[in-house]
């Protein structure tokens, strides 16, 4: 790991800290990281080419559109893709789904585009994930049985 210096202003030095202290990073240096880290993800995921990627589609959309639900889950099938998926019901007439991707780059973003520009669809949104940056994340996990990944 590589040490730098960074020189920002008061305003955003004080947004650093505030991060850390919302998000309970230990240091800055962790929150600059991560900070770095997503905003190079989309090119590091993009540059991947036909490199597995994995990447969360989520959407919201209203279930009384004639047969949406029907033809998201069919192109969930269709396109293969989809890993796994949640399904969550926000008020009587909207959903919230959230998938779970892996493939290359221009798969799940031609499925994303499917679902999304379905009439009755809104707020799609795809976040990419390089597959090495989903392994090394330069950062401790704790699981349900405790112990660190």
């Amino acid at each position: 790991m590589q040490r730098i210096t960074i020189t920002i202003d008061d305003d955003l030095l004080a947004g650093v800290d505030q991060l850390c202290e919302q998000r309970g990073y230990g240091s800055r240096s962790e929150a600059v990281r991560d900070i770095v880290r997503s905003a190079l993800a989309p090119t590091r995921a993009a540059e991947a080419g036909s490199a597995p990627c994995y990447g969360a589609l989520s959407y919201v959309y209203s279930h009384g559109t004639r047969d949406l639900a029907r033809r998201l889950t069919d192109e969930g099938h269709h396109h293969g893709v989809s890993v796994a998926s949640m399904h969550v019901h926000l008020t009587r007439d909207d959903c919230l789904e959230v998938a779970v991707l892996r493939g290359s780059v221009s798969a799940m973003q031609t499925y994303a585009d499917t679902v999304t520009t379905q009439r009755g669809v809104r707020y799609g949104h795809l976040h990419l994930i390089p597959e090495g940056d989903a392994r090394h994340t330069g950062h401790d996990h704790q699981h349900g049985d405790g112990a660190a990944n």
